[in-house]
């Protein structure tokens, strides 16, 4: 077995990106950029207004001297002539500031009669302009590569100006869930020896979050010919293989053995972690293949440490967990010689971790939203302790 962290650095060392593409903007959120982009101009382009109200100039201006009103300059529609002395142009947010004007006097300071225009006391010392490039420049990088293209990215990216972007290809994934007693939702009930296959449906979901594309999704018998007919089938054209189940050193734990017709070389393929430990690793004909406990808990948990970075990984992101330091609503027990993953919800006063701590555990995976990570040999903690926990 190898720690937690040392499984992590593996998959940041080994895995490397899939190829970029170019897509339309409006496709790209969510998608991982393949390289960095590049503000095309200006932002803004010309020295804009902050506020509505009138554009003069600074030093030709003072409470109460009447200016004359010469246009008006709004978003999209500047003010074509320049602004001179005795002179206010009427500006609207956004809208480009007239040549000669360098001062923007909000509205509220107005008193306006017909065409002309007076200020009370107290109008500055702010300008309300927004300068040219004071957001960003023309070639300035906006957005870096390996960003995931959340919505505030998407803005930015966006504010480069460009059609089409480069991202990562979103990662080809196969699901294979084994397991003689697994049945397709909505028929389990029909055998007293049958369990609802539900795995596949939570990592298929989790994929998709990070960014994957589930391509194919199979449940097999523990049939030794059938599984690696079946790995066959998945290898092709996929760049990761999900295999839940059959992981264990049991008669018909196939997982591993199905594989390997088909050249599999292992980077781990047990993890000093609880819940999780026969979580592996490895590759076979160029595709990665992640093994995963058929437990649901075990399998959920290994697939939030492992799946979520390293699908990262295939599309160019950094991939690393961000840990959180949160205090405990309520104590927490000792652990025992692996790394534990102890699963909890945020309560009002911090986090609270779970009654049911089962491996198999489904009913309670509803109420997790955290991890906490407890080191081996952990001693019991008081509430108020703090503890490092991951968004589960």
């Amino acid at each position: 077995m190898i720690a937690v962290d040392e499984a992590l650095a593996l998959i940041a060392r080994h895995v490397r990106p899939v190829e970029s593409e170019f897509v339309p903007l409006d496709q790209a959120s969510g998608r991982v950029l393949a390289e960095p982009l590049h503000a095309r101009c200006d932002a803004p382009r010309q020295a804009v207004s902050a506020m509505d109200g009138y554009a003069v100039i600074e030093a030709a201006t003072a409470p109460g001297m009447p200016l004359d009103l010469i246009g008006e300059s709004r978003a999209g529609s500047g003010f074509c002539g320049a602004v001179g002395e005795g002179q206010a142009v009427r500006i609207f947010t956004g809208a480009p500031l007239p040549a000669g004007a360098d001062y923007v006097i909000m509205q509220e300071y107005a008193r306006r009669q017909g065409d002309r225009v007076t200020f009370a006391v107290g109008y500055g010392p702010a300008s309300y302009v927004r300068a040219q490039g004071s957001d960003f420049a023309a070639g300035a990088e906006l957005v870096p590569q390996g960003t995931k293209l959340g919505a505030r990215a998407m803005v930015a990216a966006a504010a480069a100006d460009l059609a089409e972007i480069c991202v990562a290809r979103r990662p080809r994934v196969a699901i294979l869930a084994t397991g003689d007693e697994l049945a397709a939702p909505g028929s389990a009930y029909l055998s007293c020896d049958a369990i609802s296959e539900s795995v596949s449906f939570g990592v298929a979901t989790m994929v998709a979050e990070s960014g994957g594309m589930v391509v194919t999704r199979k449940t097999g018998s523990d049939d030794l010919g059938a599984l690696a007919l079946a790995a066959a089938e998945a290898l092709e054209g996929t760049d990761l293989i999900i295999v839940t189940g059959g992981a264990s050193v049991g008669d018909r734990d196939f997982a591993k053995p199905m594989f390997a017709p088909h050249g599999l070389s292992l980077l781990f393929e047990k993890v000093a972690m609880k819940p999780g430990k026969p979580v592996w690793l490895g590759e076979a004909k160029g595709a990665l293949v992640l093994g995963l406990p058929g437990n649901p808990t075990s399998a959920m948990v290994t697939a939030a440490i492992f799946l979520r970075p390293l699908l990262a990984r295939l599309q160019g992101a950094q991939g690393l967990h961000r840990w959180r330091s949160l205090p405990l609503a309520t104590s927490l027990r000792e652990t025992g010689s692996r790394e534990t993953f102890t699963r909890a919800r945020w309560g009002k006063a911090g986090l609270v971790p779970l009654d049911n701590q089962e491996s198999g555990a489904q009913g309670a995976l509803l109420e997790a939203d955290w991890l906490i990570r407890c080191p081996p040999g952990q001693s019991a903690l008081a509430v108020g302790a703090t503890v490092t926990a991951l968004p589960f």
